[in-house]
């Protein structure tokens, strides 16, 4: 059922909700996109309420042709950039803050996730927008993490909120990502330095190859809204969310502690396979899309929201830019991050 919704918070814009798709505002035609930004800043306030209201907001009809004409709709709609922090995926560099969404092959779906749920601090909000829209596929898919939180096994969330998650990474040139990359440093000094004021754990298995731990807040309160929301990229990056094939490959060639990334409860503990495939069932069963249109922007609120992206064929380009950062300090953590699993 379609429901078209105003209230005193959203005046101004009309949203289209509709069953298994984001909210969705229809946008006045602009001839310049002077026009347009003028527009989404005196909108800004009902958008914004519908953000927090929904969590992703799609904006359709504005005339988002290129990275600059969404530069320009960015900076109607977001007031501070955010910086992309311990990189995990290979993206493409626009300038003035605009990157692809991912570089990662059109084959390959992208389960959900909160983008940066692993650093101190992270982007509030992210906005993507729509340059070429592919042929078939290739949504980016959205979730409302509030309702995820509310569906977990209620033991489970107990868990989680006492001891946190724990993620380990491997760095190197063969698999994932490189150090040099990730950390934005070509020493090791470098990427040792922002470990130790971060909160991270590493150890050099040799001099192209660092492994890092670091635990942390499974759950965290909206620091505008007020509501917890699951906030993590445990079931992400856990080994048995990866296909059957390439876990196989990684784990005989890596070996088991060897993998680019793995999780764990923050204590040390590993999930059964039930319990982490519980986790994904939720993820699916809150998930929303929408086909991207050429001119399309979709902001996600990064705390309330996660976001995924569909396979898809031909090509695609969707941009993306982040901003309102926020400090894990800020949004109540139940756990306090740490080098050191909970209960050490």
């Amino acid at each position: 059922m379609t429901t078209y919704a105003q209230s005193p918070a959203t005046a101004g814009i009309t949203v289209v909700r509709e069953p298994g798709k984001p909210a969705l505002v229809h946008t006045p035609a602009f001839d310049t996109m002077a026009e347009a930004t003028a527009w989404l800043s005196a909108q800004l306030p009902a958008i914004q309420a519908e953000l927090h209201r929904s969590g992703a907001v799609m904006l359709r009809g504005l005339p988002v042709t290129d990275t600059e004409t969404f530069a320009e709709a960015r900076d109607a709609l977001i007031a501070q950039r955010a910086g992309y922090k311990e990189k995990a995926t290979p993206r493409s560099d626009f300038g003035e803050g605009v990157f692809s969404s991912t570089d990662l092959p059109a084959a390959q779906a992208i389960r959900l996730h909160n983008e940066n749920s692993y650093t101190l601090d992270f982007p509030g909000v992210l906005l993507f927008g729509c340059v070429t829209a592919p042929e078939t596929g290739g949504a980016t898919t959205v979730g409302d993490m509030r309702k995820a939180l509310a569906l977990l096994p209620q033991d489970l969330v107990a868990r989680f909120a006492e001891a946190g998650w724990l993620l380990v990474r491997n760095y190197s040139d063969l698999a994932g990502m490189p150090w040099r990359k990730a950390f934005s440093s070509e020493e090791p000094a470098g990427a040792e330095e922002y470990c130790d004021a971060h909160a991270i754990g590493y150890e050099w298995l040799d001099e192209d190859t660092l492994r890092t731990r670091q635990r942390r807040s499974a759950i965290i309160t909206h620091p505008v809204t007020g509501e917890r929301s699951w906030f993590n990229h445990f079931a992400f990056w856990n080994a048995r969310s990866l296909d059957e094939d390439v876990r196989e490959v990684l784990t005989d060639t890596f070996g088991e502690d060897g993998l680019p990334f793995d999780t764990r409860l923050g204590d040390g503990t590993a999930l059964t396979d039930a319990e982490v495939d519980a986790i994904n069932e939720v993820y699916q069963a809150v998930t929303v899309r929408e086909s991207w249109q050429a001119g399309d922007l979709m902001l996600v609120d990064n705390i309330l929201c996660a976001h995924g992206r569909e396979s898809y064929t031909g090509d695609r380009k969707i941009v993306v830019a982040m901003g309102e950062p926020v400090r894990l300090s800020d949004c109540s953590p139940t756990t306090t991050p740490s080098t050191t699993l909970y209960g050490r």
